[in-house]
């Protein structure tokens, strides 16, 4: 089904790893070292890294930050799998781009569920559609791009997924259940804050455009009804 890069420098957990996610149809690349994974990303293009925070020659989020801000792997989903598991280190490795994080000790049935859950939102597309202009905000649905003010915002396939749905559904409060379920493919078992904390990196990104997400406290999020320029003028 899809190619599993695993790095993790814990032997045993690799071993349980590599027979489950084998008998679940993947195939499996093993790296035990940090830059042997980076090393390891450019030579097979895995679909998926398994990536451990805690590693012997650098922290797994340097190499979860190598992985984003590479323009060639920015897309690349990473699921971090750590003993950590402290709310505040979930939100800091959304924050630099994990898509999912496990802490250990962990369900094998639930890790499998949710690698596939996050290959299925990396399979299926934005729905596609005529561009849309919004105010200073572009966005191409076809080609996954958006522009502020004319100038190009790098973003992940999530965020772009996630900006996308607040925009379709503009005015109308989506709480952070209802998004973990039609973004992330997640029930709310999964702490809310991961929605936070990619909202929090989306807005950072967005700059000139940050205001068009506004938060409902107590809720969820909200995307304007009109473009900032309209908004003044009614005003």
């Amino acid at each position: 089904m899809a190619r599993i890069l695993v790095i993790e420098d814990e032997a045993d957990i690799r071993q349980v790893l590599d027979y489950n996610l084998k008998s679940a149809g993947h195939e499996v690349v093993e790296a035990a070292r940090g830059a042997d994974g980076l090393r390891l990303i450019r030579e097979r293009e895995p679909d998926l890294v398994l990536l451990d925070l805690m590693l012997p020659d650098m922290p797994g989020a340097d190499v979860c930050r190598s992985i984003k801000d590479n323009p060639a792997t920015k897309t690349l989903p990473v699921v971090m799998l750590t003993a950590r598991g402290e709310e505040i280190d979930r939100v800091v490795g959304f924050e630099i781009g994990a898509d999912d994080y496990i802490t250990k000790p962990f369900s094998v049935r639930e890790l499998v569920l949710r690698i596939r859950a996050v290959l299925r939102r990396r399979e299926l597309p934005v729905s596609d559609g005529p561009s849309i202009e919004f105010g200073n905000l572009r966005l191409d649905r076809a080609a996954h791009r958006a522009w502020v003010e004319g100038e190009e915002v790098e973003l992940t396939a999530l965020e772009f997924k996630l900006l996308v749905t607040l925009y379709e559904r503009r005015n109308r409060v989506q709480s952070r259940a209802a998004l973990l379920d039609e973004v992330w493919g997640l029930d709310t078992k999964i702490s809310t804050r991961t929605v936070d904390a990619h909202v929090k990196r989306l807005r950072e990104k967005m700059g000139a455009a940050r205001d068009y997400i506004e938060t409902v406290r107590g809720v969820g999020y909200r995307f304007a009804d009109v473009p900032m320029t309209e908004a003044l003028g009614a005003g």
